[in-house]
């Protein structure tokens, strides 16, 4: 039975699905997988993404209680980032789905580029 887009359960789980789904925070997810990072741990290991992406991307993830911050009172205050249980939940279905990334790699360049071939072909025609 089809599921009527606009409805507010849809919505919910489409906004949450383009959270978790985005490339970041499967990056921050997949990091944090083997325990608590500072913010500039975080930099060397993610060396693509911008700070201000990655501030982004960890203040949505702790929104959604995925992540959590820890702010230690020194001088200068410390702080941590670690995966909370719910988003200890979502490392195994985001480790399978990188798995399957790296996988399928290949085939999937191999498609890509048949697929470019067959259409730049029938549209120079």
């Amino acid at each position: 039975m089809a599921k009527d887009p606009n409805s507010p359960g849809c919505r919910t789980i489409s906004g949450l699905l383009q959270r978790i789904g985005d490339k970041w925070s499967v990056l921050v997810v997949e990091t944090l997988g083997s325990g608590s990072k500072r913010f500039n741990e975080l930099r060397r290991e993610i060396p693509s993404v911008s700070q201000r992406m990655l501030t982004l991307t960890l203040r949505n993830l702790e929104r959604d209680g995925l992540v959590e911050r820890t702010v230690t009172p020194t001088i200068p205050p410390r702080v941590d980032y670690e995966l909370t249980k719910l988003g200890r939940s979502l490392q195994g279905p985001i480790c399978g789905l990188v798995r399957w990334s790296m996988d399928n790699v290949g085939a999937i360049h191999a498609a890509r580029e048949q697929y470019d071939a067959e259409h730049s072909q029938s549209e120079a025609a």
